[in-house]
Order: C-alpha cells, then structure tokens, then sequence
C-alpha cells in the first residue's frame, strides 16, 4: 500500500535513539522527509546520517523540550529546513526516577509531567498554526499502556503518559474540521536497545549466558514482567509501521484514537 508520505514533512521528537529512532526510520522508509531531535547533537546527527545513508532525506534539531526559548529556537531551524512541518510525532520524555508510593516525591510528578505532558504541549502550540493554514496536519503522541494500565511502581509516569491520552482526545476535537488528526500511540513492551540490556542483565542472573540467543532470552525473562498474550515484545518496526500508517492521508478519518501495541496485553474493550 502506498500511504502517500512522499515529501511529507514530519518532526519526530526525542529520536535520537530508542523508539523514536525507530519512527524516525520508519517514516523515512516510506519517503517522508524526517526532522530528527534529540538534546545530543551527535547521537541525533548519527540517526539522521543512517537516514541519509539508506537514501532517505533527514535533518537535524536539538534542543530542550522543557525549555520555551529552546524550543522556540528548534521550531525555527525546523522551518527553516523545509517547511512547512506537517506531520507531528511527540515521543520525548521518559519515565525518569523509579520511584513507588513509598519514595515517590511531588518533584519527580512535576518534572515527570513536563517532560512528557508539557513538551508535546509546547511543540504542538507552535506548530498547529501553520497545520491550520494548510488544512493539513497529523499529531501523533505518544503514551504508554502503563497511561492505561497503570503499575505500583513510577505512578509519576503512568499519571503522565494517561495526561496525554486525555490531551490528545481535547486536541482531536478542537482540530477536527481542520483537516487534522490527533491520535495517540500507546506501546506495551517493545525491543529497544534499552530493553535489551535489561531483559539480558536478568537472564544472566538466571543462569542464561548474557549473550544467548534473543528468542531464548525473551522465553525466559519477558513472564517475569508482562503477561504479553502473543508472548514476544513488540519491534521497532512494529511501531514505525503502526505510526507511518496513521500519519499519512489514508488514515484521513480516524482522529482521536488511542491505538494500543501490546501484544493483547490491554484486558478491555
């Protein structure tokens, strides 16, 4: 299926590495011409030049989503590169300190809120302007299913990640008779490097060589975290594909959706 990115322009925040590497990626596979950010210039210039490097067209931005005049500052280089921004990926934040109930501090809810919640609130206000203009825009945030199902531990994160899906149900309202969509992401376990390291350092202590095979590693340490029904994480590809799929004009009337990646983990309807 063509989904009619060729030339698109899309901002992919926080992709200098894990999953937003991988949307990154994904959107350049299908043509789009891909803004990649990060706070590490270098980490973020080699993401663009892998870009580049498979033939696709990539430029770069940094800065700090938590700061206005950095991200004031970003918005314009972006512009500056192509323009207009047409399609927009908030997937900076993360989870932060890993606290519980017993640790947890209103400092880490706070910084935890606007790292995830404030940061997408930022890049979007300044780019849905020009998005109206054109009659032509896609928002995609990304969450988590801990916004959804939200565990004991880091409940910072979990309150965040379930901010931005009621964030993006408001946006999709607001924008819909603009030629607009806003639609969340939300992904259960997924295979980043991050992920990798760890479910490999618990495999270790478990008496599997660190180094094993990955299908043997994720036998043995995934049921030790997630009740994934299909038993298996989720890819990268995975995401992007799910991603590059909404972000194009043949998800033209779907808005204010909040699709779940988990592998049948979600217990609801």
């Amino acid at each position: 299926m063509d989904l009619k990115l060729d030339g698109k322009v899309a901002l992919v925040t926080g992709s200098s590495k894990g999953i937003g590497e991988g949307i990154a990626k994904g959107l350049a596979r299908e043509h789009a011409i891909v803004i990649v950010h990060g706070r590490d210039k270098t980490k973020t210039e080699e993401v663009a030049h892998d870009i580049v490097a498979a033939g696709g067209r990539a430029y770069v931005v940094v800065g700090d989503l938590t700061r206005d005049d950095e991200v004031q500052r970003l918005i314009e280089d972006a512009q500056g590169f192509v323009t207009p921004v047409e399609i927009l990926v908030n997937n900076a934040g993360g989870s932060g300190h890993p606290e519980d109930w017993t640790t947890t501090r209103a400092q880490t809810w706070s910084s935890g809120y606007d790292r995830n919640v404030l940061a997408a609130v930022r890049v979007t206000s300044r780019l849905l302007p020009a998005m109206r203009v054109a009659r032509w825009g896609r928002i995609i945030n990304i969450s988590s299913l801990a916004g959804m199902l939200a565990p004991a531990k880091r409940p910072d994160y979990g309150a965040a990640k379930a901010a931005m899906i009621a964030m993006t149900a408001s946006l999709a309202k607001e924008v819909a008779s603009d030629g607009i969509t806003a639609n969340t992401v939300s992904p259960g376990t997924i295979h980043s490097l991050k992920l990798d390291e760890g479910f490999r350092n618990v495999a270790e202590a478990q008496g599997v060589p660190k180094h094993a095979p990955w299908a043997e590693i994720e036998r043995k340490v995934l049921p030790m975290f997630a009740q994934v029904p299909m038993g298996r994480v989720g890819s990268l590809e995975e995401i992007a594909d799910a991603i590059a799929f909404l972000a194009s004009p043949r998800a033209s009337y779907i808005t204010g959706a909040n699709l779940r990646l988990d592998g049948g983990m979600w217990p609801g309807l």
